[in-house]
């Protein structure tokens, strides 16, 4: 798996853990190629997450039930929002330019946090990481047009069923694996299969493999 990160590392150079690797990598190649500039990260790191609609804006929905029962399905993220960001990298570089915000989103209190990744005029790569960034749908496929590159994590349904169900216990999400496979079948599921069969052309496939030493516990510095 590090040789992949490696060649990927190249090609760019020439969900979420992937992309968050990619950059770390990337910015530790900038520096040791050009260490006057070591503190001026070369590449940066967006997940999708903080594009969530609030649970406020789910509940203000016609079928709000609905809503928060499909959290996590393309029409419960703010795909115009995620769009303006994208245009917004895509902007030329000038004087005047600014650190550009993007929004996070807090396990904790289950809602986004705008304005709290930065991405500094230094970056010149941007890692954009989320679900829907391949679906050849709406807004998503312009934003995705607007990409230099696509790639697409390919995970097997019984893998992800089985780490799925696993994260939502573990996060509190749901109170047990029962409740969680429920969650798994009549939501993840379903998102998964959308993004699968409306998936636009891309120029990677990473197949996601079990490796302990990929485990997000084993990236926390």
């Amino acid at each position: 798996m590090e040789e992949q990160v490696e060649r990927l590392v190249d090609k760019v150079w020439s969900k979420t853990t992937l992309a968050s690797l990619v950059v770390r990598h990337l910015n530790r190649r900038h520096s040791g190629e050009s260490p006057g500039c070591a503190l001026q990260p070369v590449a940066a790191f967006v997940p999708m997450d903080g594009y969530h609609l609030s649970r406020a804006q789910l509940s203000a929905m016609p079928d709000p039930t609905t809503a928060h029962a499909r959290r996590g399905a393309a029409f419960t993220y703010d795909d115009k929002a995620y769009l303006d960001l994208v245009k917004r990298l895509r902007e030329p570089l000038c004087p005047e330019s600014r650190t550009i915000y993007a929004p996070s989103f807090d396990h904790a209190t289950k809602d986004p946090v705008e304005n709290d990744i930065p991405i500094p005029t230094t970056a010149r790569i941007v890692v954009l990481e989320g679900n829907y960034l391949t679906l050849s749908k709406g807004l998503w496929k312009d934003a995705a047009g607007l990409m230099d590159e696509l790639w697409f994590v390919h995970v097997p349904f019984d893998t992800a069923r089985r780490r799925l169900v696993k994260r939502h216990v573990v996060a509190g999400i749901t109170p047990n694996a029962e409740e969680a496979n429920k969650r798994v079948t009549e939501n993840d599921l379903v998102n998964g299969q959308e993004i699968v069969n409306d998936r636009l052309q891309v120029q990677e496939v990473i197949t996601s493999l079990e490796d302990d030493g990929w485990k997000a516990e084993s990236l926390r510095e």
